[in-house]
């Protein structure tokens, strides 16, 4: 099953699943089919993306046809992703005859994209009850980060200048928001300015391999999305690491996770791009991929942290001192 270009573009909702089949974002589809109409793409990788699509839509119609339920759900869900991941990674990528694909999937995104189509997937009823009934949103989305106005004293336009700032989230979980300004009262048309965004109550990055500058650019981000949505919860997740690991107590992070384990050294990555050492160092790397699949404890982990955001999500104080806790 593939999503249209336009489809990957909407806000995703979740809940009411028995009126309506799920839709996802395709980020990572739209990337590969982007590739097809790359000049630069090597005439002889061309069969080889094309193969690569075919497997994407099974593996998409392979998580739209799964019937388990949750903790059984979210190992299938791995199963499935490290299934794929290991076709770009080694029959796409490692495979290539050229230098093309290995040189440029940082910039096409070939891999890093899977995560961020994989990860809403978990945002699932079967997988967490607390969004049975629920109005979210989720997926890739620009999150409110601020907002201001940009009038001056005796502005002549007779508006406020409501502006909103948004920032990109990877993997959101929220509600759109609609704001109104205006001088009058009444709101009349001609004096009010109207805005939507989209509120990030839970917010991740996703990196593929994450560095000291990475992390601290997070904690920049963490503090930015906490100061305008003191409700809301950041994660970092990343593949790989890539630095020695730092604390994140002293910023706004909810947590950050490695999902895979710790990135090859500099020196050994050096020879990948080269196709001669990829074909005689083949097996190799196939064994350094089974030896670091994504971690289903880790995901799991991720899961429960959700759940135990979406159960302590109240923000009604009115019966406070009865209840012992605010």
């Amino acid at each position: 099953m593939s999503m249209s270009p336009e489809a990957s573009e909407e806000t995703v909702s979740i809940g009411e699943a028995e009126r309506q089949p799920r839709v996802h974002k395709t980020p990572h589809g739209d990337k590969l089919r982007e590739l097809l109409t790359n000049a630069k793409l090597p005439s002889e990788d061309r069969p080889r993306v094309e193969r690569q699509i075919a497997v994407y839509e099974s593996w998409i119609n392979a998580m739209i046809q799964l019937s388990s339920t949750g903790e059984s759900k979210v190992e299938d869900l791995v199963r499935l992703l490290n299934e794929y991941k290991r076709s770009v990674e080694l029959d796409l990528i490692w495979d290539s005859a050229g230098e093309f694909l290995y040189r440029q999937k940082g910039q096409l995104k070939l891999d890093n994209s899977i995560l961020e189509e994989w990860f809403p997937w978990l945002i699932d009823p079967d997988i967490m009850p607390e969004l049975q009934d629920t109005a979210l949103s989720v997926g890739p989305a620009k999150a409110y980060a601020a907002t201001h106005f940009q009038s001056v004293l005796f502005d002549e336009s007779g508006r406020p200048g409501l502006a909103i700032r948004s920032k990109d989230q990877d993997f959101a979980i929220g509600r759109p928001a609609y704001l109104r300004a205006s001088f009058t009262e009444t709101f009349t048309p001609d004096s009010t300015d109207i805005k939507d965004t989209f509120i990030a109550y839970i917010a991740a990055e996703l990196k593929t391999n994450l560095d000291k500058t990475m992390f601290q650019e997070a904690s920049a981000t963490s503090h930015d999305l906490t100061i305008a949505v003191p409700g809301s919860h950041y994660f970092l997740i990343c593949e790989f690491l890539d630095m020695t690991p730092i604390s994140s107590a002293g910023t706004d992070i909810t947590e950050v996770l490695v999902l895979r384990g710790k990135r090859t050294g500099s020196q050994v990555r050096k020879s990948y791009s080269n196709p001669a050492f990829r074909q005689s160092n083949r097996a190799a790397y196939e064994a350094q991929l089974d030896a670091s699949p994504v971690r289903l404890k880790v995901v799991q982990r991720f899961v429960e942290r959700v759940r135990q955001i979406l159960q302590n999500q109240v923000a009604d104080l009115s019966n406070a001192v009865e209840r012992g806790f605010f």
